[in-house]
């Protein structure tokens, strides 16, 4: 695959993970408002008190690795479960949401293709 396009995309995936775990902190950014079984979902993960920083912090490692192109393999790991996980909520309680979920999977699988290598031995 092309290096320029693989940089290209790693970047932007790297950046998606940055901005959006940052915002779990910091909360720059307006959420959607939310009723039914997606708010009593992401309330039951706040009430548990820990999944949210993790989930911020697993994004915000994954990003910064993905952005200085360090560990890339354990950040596309980070991300792959990120990204099943992103998906599988809005399949199953938000699919207003399905287009974003699907381009981070899509980043997160090219970019698995491209660092194959990395990954052989894993299978």
């Amino acid at each position: 695959m092309n290096s320029k396009l693989t940089m290209v995309l790693r970047l932007l995936l790297g950046l998606i993970l940055l901005v959006f775990g940052a915002n779990k902190f910091l909360q720059f950014m307006p959420s959607p408002p939310m009723e039914g079984p997606p708010a009593d979902f992401m309330g039951a993960l706040f009430a548990t008190g820990y999944m949210f920083p993790m989930i911020a912090i697993t994004e915000i490692v994954a990003g910064v690795l993905l952005l200085t192109n360090k560990w890339t393999g354990l950040a596309l790991v980070f991300t792959a479960i990120i990204s099943v996980n992103i998906v599988m909520f809005h399949l199953a309680l938000a699919p207003a949401g399905i287009a974003a979920a699907a381009v981070v999977a899509v980043l997160n699988v090219v970019l698995i293709y491209a660092n194959w290598k990395k990954f052989k031995t894993l299978f």
